[in-house]
């Protein structure tokens, strides 16, 4: 893993491929089939729609392009908290996090789909810094979101996902920020100043840090079915609270919840209970929709 690492830290991302051990992968797809054919039919409410780029929801938006909380007890879906605890995707999150299995902190799992009737692209961001932030603000966050990995691991093939290497280290530049200070998604994602398209076949993962300048674009004739999930680490202290419990993860702390987890799941879910109970008051939103 060192040579994944050392990938990780310098670029922002890293691919590893063959996380997900077949098994495993028939259940997710099969799984995915039917949570998507949920959210669809309207059966499903935590979803993210057409129209806005973050939580909360419109429900004015009937095409959904992700669903949220795919681990709820109430979807009935247990594998995918079976895949989220699984030895190959923990060892890869203790090795680019540096950190013990003891010390990784249980977050946010989504599924990122494709809408059905629209093709529209989500606005250059960086999921916990504004895009208003001036260039001592931004240096200042990115200096300590080192203790949170983010991943997309596609199901099928998947050519969404756009972001600039490197800017998990630095402010935008000035022509960077004239593709990234406003809410309009890109007409060309590929005018932004060093971006590149990140293509993933099946059982590829995509891990990068949250914080790096990307984008997506969505294509309702392009199956898609990717596991959008993160993962912290307890050495980070309050630091992702905004960004994590901003979706509303009350029912994480329900009996139901944890008595399906394994141990190493059970030990994940404390620490981010802890840190929940350490914040007081309103985190509010990391951006705007």
């Amino acid at each position: 893993m060192s040579h994944y690492k050392e990938l990780y830290e310098t670029q922002g991302f890293v691919i590893i491929p063959n996380l997900v051990p077949e098994p495993i992968r028939i259940e997710l797809e099969a799984a995915c089939a039917r949570v998507i054919a949920r959210t669809r039919a309207g059966e499903w409410p935590h979803r993210r729609t057409v129209g806005r780029q973050f939580p909360p929801f419109d429900e004015a938006h009937p095409d959904s392009w992700g669903v949220q909380h795919v681990m709820h007890p109430a979807l009935g879906e247990p594998v995918f908290a079976k895949w989220y605890t699984s030895r190959p995707l923990l060892d890869a999150a203790e090795a680019l996090l540096e950190c013990r299995e003891d010390e990784l902190q249980m977050e946010l799992f989504n599924l990122l789909i494709n809408p059905e009737s629209h093709a529209f692209a989500l606005r250059w961001h960086r999921d916990d810094v504004r895009e208003t932030a001036t260039e001592d603000e931004e240096r200042e966050a990115l200096a300590v979101w080192h203790h949170g990995v983010q991943w997309n691991t596609a199901l099928y093939t998947d050519s969404c996902l756009y972001i600039v290497p490197e800017s998990h280290k630095q402010p935008r530049s000035s022509s960077q920020r004239a593709h990234s200070s406003t809410m309009d998604a890109p007409a060309d994602p590929l005018a932004m100043p060093g971006a590149l398209q990140v293509v993933l076949q099946p059982g590829e993962t995509v891990f990068y840090n949250s914080n790096i300048l990307h984008t997506a674009t969505y294509d309702p004739h392009a199956r898609r079915a990717t596991l959008h999930a993160c993962m912290g680490s307890t050495r980070g202290g309050t630091s992702r609270a905004r960004n994590v419990l901003q979706h509303g993860l009350l029912w994480m702390k329900e009996d139901t919840f944890r008595a399906g987890l394994d141990e190493r799941g059970r030990a994940m879910l404390a620490n981010l209970i802890k840190m929940q109970e350490s914040v007081n008051g309103d985190v509010g939103y990391s951006l705007a929709n």
